[in-house]
């Protein structure tokens, strides 16, 4: 196995004028690294943590600003009651137990979904954390919880009905900007990366309005191996990536 690049060297290797401001992660592969080791689903999950802390640790050193991370789906409701209590309580006990560290490196938590689908007791914890680390501003790390593209899609295009309706605004007058602020992520600017694990390559309805013009990083290990070195990886190639948005390359 190849040594790992110690931090400063990896960093160096950036272009510090070409870092994305909003890097997407799908950590995919939980349950299947779990089962390859013949442990049960929720082991492979509890891992998934502790390789999220090493993702951010790692947008830390290189200065991007926003880190989005899916954690949960509202098609993940289908599975097993016992997994999808257990994916409940991991969210639970991060937010309790490393909510004091993420203040005190300045991370902002922002917590994305249909949160109102949630239980109560959950909902008041995530708003806590949010209240806790809102002032933050060296990372703002937004969690998609329950959370559905599609879905997301669907209840902006009703709030925009909803003011042709009222008379607020005309059908025709409705762009592609007030489209994108009435969907989840309206305070936030569009992913320019997104790095998948698990060698699965599709966005499965994650924030597909948002990136259209985002740059795709598939990465053939489950998530609970990602390492820094392999967010460093992702980061050089995205760099390497002449972004036109469809004009000519000059």
């Amino acid at each position: 196995m190849p040594k790992a690049l110690p931090s400063p060297q990896m960093l160096s290797e950036l272009n510090p004028d070409a870092i994305p401001r909003h890097v997407a992660l799908i950590m995919d592969g939980n349950g299947r690294w779990a089962s390859e080791r013949h442990q049960p689903r929720l082991f492979g999950h509890k891992k998934g943590v502790e390789a999220l802390k090493k993702a951010i640790n790692y947008a830390l050193k290189a200065n991007i600003p926003f880190l989005s991370a899916w954690a949960f789906s509202t098609a993940n409701w289908k599975r097993p009651k016992s997994e999808v209590s257990g994916l409940m309580t991991i969210l639970r006990h991060t937010l309790e137990k490393d909510i004091d560290e993420f203040h005190e490196k300045g991370i902002c938590l922002r917590v994305i979904g249909f949160l109102n689908d949630l239980d109560k007791n959950l909902q008041k914890i995530i708003q806590n954390a949010q209240e806790r680390t809102k002032n933050n501003s060296a990372l703002t790390l937004i969690i998609h919880f329950n959370y559905d593209g599609r879905k997301d899609m669907v209840q902006a295009v009703q709030k925009l009905s909803e003011k042709v309706k009222s008379g607020e605004i005309l059908s025709e007058s409705i762009t592609e900007d007030m489209i994108s602020q009435n969907t989840l992520m309206a305070e936030f600017t569009d992913p320019e990366l997104l790095i998948r694990t698990s060698g699965v390559v599709r966005l499965s309805n994650y924030m597909m309005w948002q990136c259209a013009f985002t740059e795709l990083v598939f990465i053939e290990k489950n998530w609970p191996d990602f390492t820094e070195e392999d967010f460093h990886g992702a980061l050089l190639k995205f760099q390497k990536t002449a972004r036109n948005f469809g004009q000519v390359s000059t």
